[in-house]
């Protein structure tokens, strides 16, 4: 049996390449050969970090007896779907449509078309549950592909039909116009009502960091001075900073929490949840000064850097939920929980003692076996700080000496896009140059092995070697998000022009004539569907992510193209906004934006003098919603356009402020600048 993963570059695939099952990679290879054999194909979707992927892998395809029935009935073949997320959307559409749920592992029986016709995720070995066992499925199927075939093609087609119908356009002008004040107010109040005012978030267990909408609520309240907006934020930064969701020891957010007090998580950490509630948490700091969210952001960004980082400078895609627990056997969880015992092995009785009353640690476990996920209970009374920390320090060090979870280590173009613009906004922030630093190598990275000469990303890389996908658009979007941020803090006008030719390939080839998105390209491998989806996930929708770059781009280049094309793709999100504001926080952000101009401040003064870093600075921290920066040499020929002709003011720095290119009066002075900008951080020399 021929190893054809072995050759692959994603480890999710890696993992299975010596599998007893002969998997295929997706290509229009495996499809010849189901059609060859005339069997229908055994779609398996996951991802390296899934943990219900791992346990489907261990108890079905690792099993020699079901690898058996799977070679000799079908042609399986098995995705990533964070290295093909125009696949996984196309058939999670038809999981979702056809059972009203989803989730990895994916598990999806097509036709040698690629038409699907039974749908599940994960299938246990034995019946369990109310769920079937998976060689029961696979018996299933593979008689009534046997014996009822004209049935299965009859079900295949009516559900291509129906993807095939939910394709998104304006139909007319009147809808291409992005959300008012009246939609966005309606939008707050939907998310008032699904506030949770004991806990923050919203909605019930299981709950995920609502990153994108906590965006929104910032922005919001920086263009309406609702303290309702920034209370929600507030409440839920604060709630997630002292749940078990946030690594108390090593910094950094696991992906969800599986009740409602945020304090069991779902173990593994991803790249882009981190990438993204680093942002907010800098945010909240620019809005409050709040010394917690100051912390937060720095930890998180240490953590990215730390333990996500690549050999190339990029940032690896995730840390797996599971781990060996000392014993051989891998359990989620086991590399961050604590049971009382182990705490006095590490600390002796007295800190012990401490550490159990500060993190929450009980006899009885808050996670399974006795054991406890570390978190800061809502009653912490005073502290020896110097003391806590001595206790931090001494656990993380014996927490060091456990088995480690793995790591996935491709780089996701779009994640590193996220990445860049947190680490390098936080860096900026914060005086930590090594965090600007970081976001610029991760860039370098994405210049060198991702974009090709013609404006083309690669979704993936690993090692330094781009793999097979293409990019999708919200890596262009995402990427240029990033960029732009980079420009912003550096000056270097290098990021603004790539950040532009990535746009640019968003209008040539993923929009449509009415504004609204694709999230492939029109020249994409042609699935069932062309898949299309406005509304925000785990991370910004490609759709969403173009339209909040291609309006700051705007902003800082005065291009009439990128800001019609922003406002056209804004179109959408005011239709969701007041019935699904949790499903399109960055579309909402981005509508703040654009509500407010967004203002473009230009900094214009020598580099080496302190008063152009203050004046810098100060743009930096503008909480007026999605404000543009701009900061050169007064004069210089490779200055970007916001800062062309822009002078100094009596020889010395000056700060431009902006909407549409139609500026106020100049200012040297530090203060009138933060007026004019909302900046609430004060500024001084030498920060």
């Amino acid at each position: 049996m021929a190893n054809r993963l072995a050759a692959q570059t994603s480890p999710y695939l890696l993992q299975h390449a010596d599998n007893p099952v002969d998997w295929w990679p997706w290509g229009p290879e495996a499809f010849e050969e189901a059609r060859r054999r005339d069997v229908p194909v055994l779609l398996s979707v996951g991802y390296s970090s899934c943990h219900w992927c791992h346990v489907m892998a261990e108890e079905s395809f690792e099993d020699e007896a079901t690898a058996d029935y799977l070679n000799a009935h079908f042609v399986s073949v098995k995705v990533d779907r964070e290295e093909r997320p125009d696949v996984d959307a196309v058939y999670m559409e038809a999981v979702q449509a056809a059972t009203g749920h989803g989730g990895w592992p994916m598990t999806v029986f097509l036709t040698p078309d690629g038409e699907p016709f039974y749908f599940g995720t994960y299938f246990p070995p034995a019946p369990r549950g109310g769920m079937p066992a998976f060689r029961q499925v696979l018996e299933g199927v593979h008689a009534a592909w046997s014996d009822r075939r004209e049935e299965v093609d009859r079900v295949a087609g009516r559900i291509v039909d129906e993807l095939a119908g939910r394709s998104i356009g304006y139909g007319d002008d009147t809808a291409a116009r992005p959300p008012g004040p009246e939609e966005l107010g309606a939008a707050l109040l939907g998310l008032t009502r699904e506030f949770d005012p004991r806990h923050g978030g919203f909605g019930a267990a299981p709950k995920f960091p609502p990153s994108m909408v906590l965006e929104f609520l910032l922005r919001h309240h920086a263009r309406t001075g609702s303290e309702g907006a920034l209370q929600m934020v507030e409440a839920t930064c604060e709630a997630m900073a002292r749940g078990g969701i946030h690594d108390q020891l090593g910094g950094g957010f696991a992906r969800y929490s599986v009740d409602e007090k945020w304090i069991v998580p779902h173990f593994e950490k991803m790249l882009y949840d981190n990438a993204l509630l680093c942002r907010v948490y800098a945010h909240l700091w620019r809005a409050d000064g709040s010394e917690r969210a100051r912390r937060v952001a720095l930890d998180t960004a240490d953590f990215m850097v730390r333990e996500l980082r690549t050999a190339q400078g990029g940032f690896a895609s995730a840390l797996d939920a599971d781990s060996d627990d000392g014993t051989g056997r891998h359990r989620e969880g086991a590399y961050y929980v604590w049971t009382p015992a182990q705490l006095r092995e590490v600390l002796g009785e007295e800190d012990a003692a401490l550490a159990a009353e500060h993190f929450g640690v009980t006899r009885e476990g808050t996670f399974e076996e006795g054991a406890s996920v570390l978190r800061l209970p809502d009653t912490e009374g005073p502290v020896d700080a110097e003391r806590i920390e001595s206790v931090r320090r001494r656990l993380l060090a014996a927490r060091e000496e456990r088995p480690r979870p793995d790591r996935d280590d491709k780089v996701v173009a779009a994640w590193n896009g996220l990445a860049i613009a947190a680490l390098a906004e936080t860096g900026a922030y914060f005086d930590r140059p090594d965090l600007v630093e970081a976001a610029t190598a991760a860039a370098d990275l994405l210049l060198a092995v991702h974009l090709d000469t013609g404006g083309r990303l690669a979704r993936t890389s690993r090692d330094g070697t781009a793999g097979s996908g293409a990019g999708v658009l919200e890596d262009y979007g995402d990427v240029a998000e990033g960029f732009l941020a980079l420009y912003s803090v550096t000056g270097e006008t290098c990021w603004l022009e790539l950040a532009g030719t990535l746009l640019d390939t968003v209008l040539d080839r993923f929009a449509a004539a009415d504004g609204t998105l694709y999230d492939t390209a029109d020249d994409a491998e042609r699935l069932i569907r062309r898949p299309q989806d406005p509304t925000d996930n785990a991370t910004p929708s490609g759709w969403t992510a173009a339209a909040a770059a291609l309006l700051s781009y705007a902003a800082l280049t005065g291009s009439v193209r990128h800001r019609e094309a922003a406002e056209r793709a804004l179109g959408v999100v005011r239709a969701l906004a007041p019935r699904v504001p949790r499903f399109t926080g960055w579309g909402l952000a981005a509508a703040e934006a654009a509500l407010d101009g967004p203002r473009e401040i230009a900094v214009v003064g020598p580099a080496e003098d302190p008063a152009t870093a203050v004046l810098h600075r100060t743009a930096l921290l503008a909480g007026a919603p999605g404000a543009v920066v701009a900061v050169g040499e007064p004069g210089a020929e490779e200055a970007g356009p916001l800062l062309r002709d822009r002078p100094l003011r009596a020889g010395r720095p000056a700060a431009y402020v902006c909407r549409h290119f139609v500026c106020d009066a100049p200012t040297a002075d530090p203060e009138r600048l933060a007026e004019m900008v909302g900046t609430t951080r004060p500024v001084t020399a030498g920060e």
